[in-house]
């Protein structure tokens, strides 16, 4: 079973994450190399140096570290981190995992088998309905409801499913609820679900910040229903980061005539399964939810693999085989002749520098 973290760790991981340049991944990576947080940010400077940085790496001081915190504490907000008993299960198995998630409300909900419900902004009034009504029976039949409070579909999914749980995914601080005629809505949650984040308090969402608090969406969850969604639309991006994770997906077919439902329905084109009522999501889910869910073997903090030191021509290679087309990772050991290691190295490097930038399905390229 997974342990509790110390707050003094707590306080060195906050300190790590919100460190210039450093991610959910860099940061595995980064307590991987030095076995610890307040060991890796020692070891930021000459990392950053060393892929080629412009000026001096902003690592998050500790004074700031504890302000957050106090903040946090004084809004009813706790961080709950990658490795605690309390971390959903699901969301700890993806790729990114936030290291610390700050919630506030019933820390219970988290626990719950966990089903997504997202769709358009400006959905219709038939979407909706069927949302909330979705929310509804999959909640009476055991399930914590998931959405990001936006608008339209995500506000059905959630009223409907407020007397069983439901979880909203916040792409700003928890005290900068978006859209703001959203905060009583985000109250009303708070009885019997909760509101989670990785943004510090303060943090005003923006445009950017929508993917990342999708990929939480999705990585909650066993699966995801899409309620309506254009065709170009935040919903289908959650519903590619669902594929990455693993997740089902599931759609409601729509119009053909309504272009709020153009990408919905090309999602059953694709083989999405096709939702007209809970039970269909409940029939594929059920076994899934019945197979044991694995925590990770250990916390992060465990332990400190060797150390792999790229050689004098080696940075200058893999660095040299990046360009702005983003190229898988495997591509870049292949093509550079140099260990995995050593080419996570200087990917770790080249971010921390600011230099690189990190896709979907091991893909990376330069800045």
């Amino acid at each position: 079973m997974a342990g509790k973290i110390s707050e003094e760790t707590k306080l060195d991981w906050l300190r790590l994450i919100r460190s210039d340049h450093v991610g959910p991944h860099t940061f595995r990576m980064l307590l991987a190399r030095y076995g610890n947080a307040r060991a890796a940010l020692e070891g930021l400077p000459d990392l950053a140096r060393r892929g080629g940085a412009a000026g001096p790496l902003r690592i998050y001081s500790r004074e700031n570290a504890e302000r957050e915190l106090s903040a946090m504490g004084a809004f009813g907000v706790s961080f709950v981190a990658l490795g605690e008993a309390g971390y959903p299960q699901r969301l700890a198995m993806i790729d990114g995992a936030p290291p610390l998630l700050a919630v506030r409300g019933n820390f219970a909900t988290l626990a719950f088998p966990m089903v997504a419900i997202v769709g358009a902004r400006n959905a219709s009034a038939a979407g909706v309905r069927f949302a909330e009504r979705l929310a509804r029976e999959l909640g009476q039949a055991g399930f914590a409801i998931v959405s990001g409070i936006a608008r339209g579909i995500d506000a059905g999914a959630h009223r409907g499913s407020l007397a069983t749980g439901t979880v909203a995914v916040l792409a700003g601080g928890h005290d900068q609820i978006y859209p703001p005629e959203h905060a009583g809505l985000a109250d009303a949650i708070l009885a019997q679900g909760a509101l989670v984040s990785e943004m510090p308090m303060g943090w005003q969402p923006r445009a950017r910040d929508f993917p990342r608090r999708n990929r939480i969406i999705s990585g909650l969850c066993a699966g995801i229903a899409i309620v309506e969604a254009a065709k170009r639309s935040g919903s289908l991006i959650t519903a590619r980061l669902a594929l990455e994770q693993g997740r089902e997906v599931f759609a409601v077919p729509g119009s053909p005539l309504d272009p709020r439902a153009e990408g919905s329905n090309e999602l059953l084109k694709q083989g999405a399964t096709i939702v007209t009522q809970a039970e269909d999501l409940i029939t594929v889910l059920r076994p899934i939810l019945g197979a044991s869910i694995e925590h990770p073997a250990e916390e992060p903090e465990a332990g400190c693999a060797p150390r792999a030191e790229p050689g004098a021509g080696e940075r200058t290679r893999v660095a040299g085989l990046l360009g702005p087309t983003p190229v898988s990772i495997d591509d870049l050991i292949r093509l550079s002749g140099s260990s995995a290691a050593v080419v996570r190295v200087v990917l770790l490097e080249l971010e921390l520098a600011g230099r690189l930038e990190r896709h979907g399905a091991g893909l990376v390229s330069l800045l």
